[in-house]
């Protein structure tokens, strides 16, 4: 069995550095070689170009291969695996096209495995938590109603008048922000066709509460299926969303006035370049991470029950806060594969209470700042 690591990102490294420490048998592949040979170079001398005859050559049945490519490229490295017989782990999101790999991936006899990143990955290992506690409690009752909140985001530990700055180019963050939304609030759906649009304010439970901007982002509904909400449940809310610093949406409004204008490729290119000259975050500068995943009941108006998971994590001599948090689930999932704790066939992040357990405990040592927060 060989590990079969695909990409020396910037979101890469620290969960890669951990599993080559730790004795296991890592092939790390990447183009160029030389951003792959400065990031693990001086711990492993098992680094190959990613150049597709030799990936296909090497990937044997029972290997774990991990996609940390862009995600477009994610199916194709999935179909290969099942073909060959091995495990595939993405952070990314789960495509139409991962989800038909269900069934042949059954017949080959192996796992893959999505969302398990940040966003999605350890906020979906939150909200399993989060539900069978509430499940399990005295105040579980189906009269009740409920509000699930998740929201992530990456910020400057510094903040900056921009409210905001990139790691990598904008242009990801700018399609993003021009996908329609959809989540649940006042027990209906809530469709916006710009996230901002839908800008809340939110304070976060943290040790000392601080006030952030929210928003939906993507399709919340199908989560309620994933996490365990059962059709008779009263869903007063339901959104997972982007957190942002307070003042994001004002220091915003000229770019969101350019994408709500629909500009041509080259025109949005053309913004992602301008703002990757103005706002990039500086090499060695610390970025931070907050997470906030929360569950309330109520019952005739009063809370019930509520939990919410808090994370702030910033950037330090281990890396940045985004790569510890990204790369280092993924490692938690390649361990989890390695102990056949992942059934055949497509999964997410893990719900059984044990993997749950021991990926929240594994998480803590990556934050600066993690706490379960009972209200009621």
């Amino acid at each position: 069995m060989r590990i079969h690591w695909c990409g020396t990102g910037l979101s890469s490294v620290p969960g890669l550095r951990r599993l080559i420490l730790e004795g296991h048998p890592v092939t790390v592949w990447n183009l160029p070689v030389d951003q792959a040979v400065a990031a693990v170079g001086e711990i492993t001398d098992d680094i190959r170009a990613m150049e597709p005859p030799a990936f296909d050559a090497a990937v044997a049945p029972g290997d774990i291969v991990v996609s940390m490519l862009p995600a477009h490229l994610h199916a194709a490295i999935a179909r290969l695996c099942v073909k060959h017989g091995a495990h595939f782990i993405a952070s990314s999101y789960t495509t139409d096209e991962i989800r038909a790999l269900d069934a042949p991936a059954r017949e080959a006899g192996v796992a893959l495995v999505t969302e398990v990143g940040l966003d999605p990955g350890i906020d979906h290992v939150m909200a399993h938590d989060l539900i069978a506690a509430y499940r399990a409690s005295p105040a579980f009752h189906r009269d009740n109603v409920l509000s699930f909140t998740s929201y992530c985001g990456g910020v400057p530990a510094v903040p900056n008048a921009f409210r905001y700055k990139f790691s990598w180019s904008p242009l990801g963050v700018l399609k993003a922000l021009q996908s329609p939304a959809r989540s649940i609030r006042d027990y209906s759906e809530l469709r916006v066709a710009h996230p901002w649009d839908a800008v809340r304010s939110y304070i976060a439970p943290l040790r000392v509460p601080e006030t952030f901007e929210v928003y939906p982002n993507r399709d919340s509904v199908p989560y309620l299926a994933e996490y365990g909400f059962e059709p008779g449940w009263k869903v007063k809310e339901l959104v997972r969303g982007t957190l942002r610093l307070n003042g994001w949406a004002e220091a915003w409004a000229p770019v969101f006035e350019t994408l709500a204008a629909g500009p041509s490729p080259h025109a949005l290119q053309a913004l992602a370049d301008d703002l990757w000259a103005k706002y990039p975050l500086a090499e060695g500068e610390p970025d931070r991470v907050v997470l906030c995943v929360s569950l309330k009941a109520e019952r005739e108006g009063r809370p019930v029950w509520h939990r919410t998971w808090t994370l702030d994590a910033i950037g330090d001599v281990r890396g940045s806060a985004m790569a510890r948090l990204v790369s280092g689930t993924v490692a938690l999932a390649v361990e989890a594969v390695m102990r056949r704790e992942f059934p055949v066939g497509l999964h997410g992040a893990p719900r059984d209470p044990r993997l749950v357990a021991r990926w929240l405990e594994a998480t803590q040592h990556q934050a600066q700042h993690m706490r379960l927060v009972t209200t009621a």
